[in-house]
C-alpha cells in the first residue's frame, strides 16, 4: 500500500463535500505517458488499499506487453472511530491514507499493449475505484 514517508500534520480537517461546489480538477488531466488513461467523472476519495487493488488488476492483465503508471499518490490521513464508540470524545485515530479525486484527473496510465488489452485492464480497474470512470486514448481527443 502508498504511505507518504512522513507527514506535517496526523489528523486533517474533513473539508467540504458540496456537490455543486465539485469544478472539475485543472491539474492531471492530460495524458503525460501513456497512450491510454482512466480518467475520473465523479469526485471521491480514492484509498490507498483500492489504488493498490486497482493497480495490481491492471497489472495482471497487461502481463509483461506493457507498462502502467500511478498518476495519484495517497497523501490525505484518514481518520475512524473504533466500533461501539459513544459520540464526543475527540476525533478517531488515523486509519490510512486516500487522494482526493476531482472530475477529469488522469488515475492511471497505460502504454505498450494491444488497445483491447489496454482497455479491458482500465476497465477491471475502474470498478474497482469507487467513482466513475471512462477510457480516454491519445487518438481520440475526448
Amino acid at each position: 500500500m502508498l504511505t507518504p514517508k512522513k507527514v506535517k500534520f496526523r489528523k486533517w480537517q474533513t473539508g467540504r463535500n458540496n456537490p455543486k461546489s465539485r469544478n472539475p480538477d485543472t491539474r492531471g488531466i492530460k495524458l503525460a505517458f501513456g497512450s491510454f488513461g482512466l480518467k475520473s467523472e465523479t469526485q471521491a476519495r480514492v484509498k490507498s488499499t483500492q489504488i493498490e487493488s486497482a493497480r495490481k488488476v491492471i497489472s495482471r492483465t497487461l502481463t509483461k506487453a506493457g507498462k502502467y503508471w500511478v498518476r495519484i499518490f495517497p497523501d490525505r490521513p484518514y481518520t475512524a472511530k473504533a466500533a461501539e464508540v459513544g459520540m464526543g470524545k475527540g476525533k478517531g485515530d488515523p486509519q490510512g491514507y486516500c487522494f482526493d479525486v476531482l472530475p477529469g484527473r488522469i488515475i492511471f496510465e497505460v502504454d505498450g499493449a494491444e488497445e483491447s488489452v489496454a482497455r479491458e485492464a482500465l476497465r477491471k480497474a475502474g470498478t474497482k475505484l469507487p467513482l466513475k470512470t471512462r477510457i480516454v486514448s491519445r487518438e481520440h481527443k475526448q
